[in-house]
């Protein structure tokens, strides 16, 4: 195995034409992906999709994998897969600059969708800690556990990771495992999982379809498909609205719930239970060695996300903009100029925020970043709030998500022997805590029918 001293001797700082080189290579394989689409089949009672964002995951993995295989010309070396791991965590900005704005156009919505829907929501928050926590620990799995397992692990939660440990930390590596993970088989699992549990008819109906709001519109189309299968035909309106509304409610509440409630428990959770249920793993001792070691060697390329110049930030934002025009031109079919207009706005109030942080460097970008897009999203509450929710409406939420991923497969293939270390260990934990999320908030929704 490849010593951590010779890896970090060949993960040198990436040139301007390395970079150069890693930004047109990420637009190229984002344009191939969304002309893939995304491809749909049956499993069962149930549906899974594709989506484009999956296969620019895959094909950028690939890609950085296959680096000594790849013409020079067009080479991403592990200094510049390094380099996309920063890249992510600037670009992920824009994402909750679009995140907060549908927030706070959504405030309407959310306020009429009632108790039972606001307090499932710690089903979904906690669940996954409940049960993925404690199996992360048997399993031997380190710091790894926290960011596989403060929640399922979808957009919004890379971005929190990456802020508050950076992406190239043992927590940034946990949850690009889960995000990977729920990408790959979590639509399968759920339809599967939520199919079993509907059929044991212990649960009503509408519990189920919270619980299959689980903040992902595939996994809610996979759980929901698989539930209603099982219903009377009249009850699919019902059953699919209470579904929507619940998944609107985890994206926009979630992101919230997770950043002040679960993350900051789960990790509290770690201290406390790891010194009693990592003992009982033999591989304890070899993952902590291991992952000591690979977290020297993804750190070497770039630092934590606050940490990056704002030169590369810029370059980062341009690289994720260029590719959300080329989703939402290709698959959306929105225009170009259409487009930048939204574009440029969520780039405005990113920057704004991004001076102030580097003029207060203690405020949390994230939370200060969030507050500003959500309450500026707010329908009325400014003469230009309906101006922006119009302009930014045009950007569709998951032509965001296919440059992110396809920065995050750069990074995730400088860190396969990592990924390989874990291996099935935390194919399974991803899983529990997929599994964990859906009857969390179906138990806690049961209480109000």
């Amino acid at each position: 195995m490849t010593s951590a001293a010779s890896v970090l001797a060949t993960a040198a700082p990436s040139s301007a034409s390395g970079k150069l080189k890693l930004a047109l290579v990420t637009l190229a394989i984002v344009a191939a992906a969304e002309l893939i689409g995304p491809v749909q089949f049956s499993v069962g009672p149930g549906k899974v999709a594709l989506l484009p964002m999956l296969w620019a995951l895959l094909i950028a993995a690939a890609w950085g994998i296959a680096q000594r295989r790849v013409p020079v010309v067009l080479r991403v070396a592990t200094a510049e897969q390094s380099f996309a791991g920063g890249l992510l965590n600037a670009g992920l900005l824009l994402f909750v600059v679009k995140l907060g704005l549908t927030v706070g156009a959504a405030l309407p919505q959310v306020k009429q969708a009632g108790w039972a829907l606001l307090f499932q929501e710690f089903g979904h928050a906690l669940g996954t800690l409940a049960l993925g926590l404690p199996l992360a620990l048997l399993l031997g799995i380190k710091r790894e556990a926290v960011g596989a397992t403060f929640s399922v692990g979808r957009e919004g939660n890379l971005v929190i990771i990456g802020e508050k440990y950076g992406m190239a930390s043992p927590e940034g590596r946990g949850v690009l495992a889960e995000y990977i993970t729920g990408t790959v088989l979590g639509a399968l699992f759920i339809a599967v999982l939520a199919g079993f549990i509907a059929s044991l008819h212990i649960f009503d109906p509408r519990s189920l379809a919270m619980g299959a709001g689980v903040g992902s519109g595939s996994l809610m189309a996979a759980a929901l498909g698989a539930i209603a299968a099982q219903q009377p035909a009249e009850m699919l309106p019902q059953l699919t609205a209470i579904a929507a509304a619940s998944n609107l409610l985890t994206t926009v509440a979630g992101f919230y719930f997770t950043l002040f409630l679960s993350l900051p428990l789960c990790s509290w959770l770690y201290g406390k239970l790891e010194p009693v249920l990592g003992r009982f793993s033999k591989r304890g001792a070899q993952a902590a060695a291991g992952t000591g070691a690979m977290s020297q060697i993804a750190q070497a390329g770039m630092p934590h996300g606050g940490a990056m110049s704002l030169r590369d930030t810029l370059i980062a934002w341009a690289v994720v903009g260029g590719g959300v025009l080329i989703g939402n031109s290709l698959t959306y079919k929105v225009p170009m100029l259409v487009s930048l207009e939204g574009m440029a706005v969520v780039a405005l109030i990113a920057l704004t925020v991004e001076g102030i942080k580097r003029l207060a460097p203690r405020l949390p970008m994230v939370l200060v970043l969030s507050v500003v897009a959500t309450v500026a999203g707010i329908p009325g509450l400014f003469p230009f709030s309906d101006a922006l929710i119009a302009l930014t409406g045009k950007l569709n939420f998951l032509a965001f998500t296919t440059p992110v991923l396809a920065l995050a497969g750069f990074s995730v293939a400088k860190d396969v022997p990592m990924f390989r270390q874990l291996g099935w260990r935390i194919v399974v934990v991803s899983l529990t805590a997929t599994a964990g999320t859906f009857l969390g908030a179906t138990l806690i929704a049961e209480f109000f029918h």
